[in-house]
Parts: C-alpha cells; structure tokens; sequence
C-alpha cells in the first residue's frame, strides 16, 4: 500500500524534502508515521543518500520561461498577484517571445528574467541540475528529450506553460 509519500529535491536550497502527491503536502522532515525502512523505500529516496548529485548520467540542466494561467496550480507570482488570464493568452505571449528569441540564448535570459512568472527569472530561468522524478512529468519528458543548446516547444504542465532551454 503506497503512502502517497516520496522524495523531492528542492531545486532554490539544493536539498531533499518529502512531498505527499495525494494531499500536495510537502516537509522538510520525514512524516512521523513512516519507519526508517519505509522512508528508505520511498521514491526518490536516492536524494537522502547524498553523494553523486550533480552532473551524474541522469541529471541534466535546464532553463526555463514559465507564464502561468489562471488555472495554473499557483495563480500568482513575483510580478503578479492575481493571474487571470487564459491558458490561451499564456500561450499567446509564449508565441510571441518564441519569435523574439529565435535561436538565441542571450534573448532568452534576457526575455526569462523579465518575464517569467517563475522565481529562477533572478538566474535567468536557470533551474539548476535535476534528474528524473523531480520536476512535473510533461516538464521532465521535454527536457530530457532536448539537445544541449536546443529550445522546445511550449511545454504545459499545472504550474503554466513554458519554453524550455536544456544548457547541459
């Protein structure tokens, strides 16, 4: 019987947290009803380990230009307290700055850290190394398919949609 629990890493503090997929409840301590053999059993109980985080097979970087929606997970962020518009006009504007961007890593840092709706914008979307299980799956398939260097599509998953940047 599963618990709900598994194991995340924090991608802003570089650390594991425990993260309840059924209630969305997250802790930076382990849940008091699980033993120590349980934990140890969790998804993602790799993080709690230590040790090879950070440039191992299955990690790679990513950079991203989130614009969320109002039926995004979270409807606000640091620029906007009330998102309200439509997933359409999120794509909308993703559109807009694909066409600015080009090929261009410079513009998209540059496009990320004034306009996405996410807290890397303070690093120019970059979301720092991540390996498999730690970001949103449709997140995750799109980055791990990408070529270092290569941009994808618009990307959509419950926190808005995204252009995603792989950069190593």
């Amino acid at each position: 019987m599963s618990s709900g629990w598994e194991i995340r890493m924090s991608n802003s503090k570089g650390i594991p947290y425990f993260f309840n997929a059924s209630s969305k409840q997250s802790s930076w301590d382990a849940p008091a009803e699980l033993t120590e053999d349980q934990i140890k059993s969790l998804p993602g109980s790799q993080y709690l380990s230590g040790g090879s985080s950070g440039g191992g097979a299955g990690t790679i970087t990513a950079s991203h230009l989130l614009v969320k929606h109002k039926d995004s997970r979270r409807t606000s962020s640091w620029k906007e307290t009330n998102i309200t518009r439509t997933k359409e006009e999120a794509i909308e504007i993703l559109r807009g700055y694909q066409a600015q961007i080009g090929n261009s890593r410079e513009k998209f840092e540059e496009l990320a850290s004034i306009h996405s709706d996410c807290s890397s914008h303070s690093q120019k979307g970059n979301l720092g190394p991540f390996s498999k299980g730690q970001m949103q799956k449709p997140f995750e398939d799109a980055a791990f398919a990408l070529q270092v260097g290569e941009f994808s599509d618009i990307i959509s998953t419950d926190s808005g949609v995204h252009i995603i940047l792989r950069t190593a």
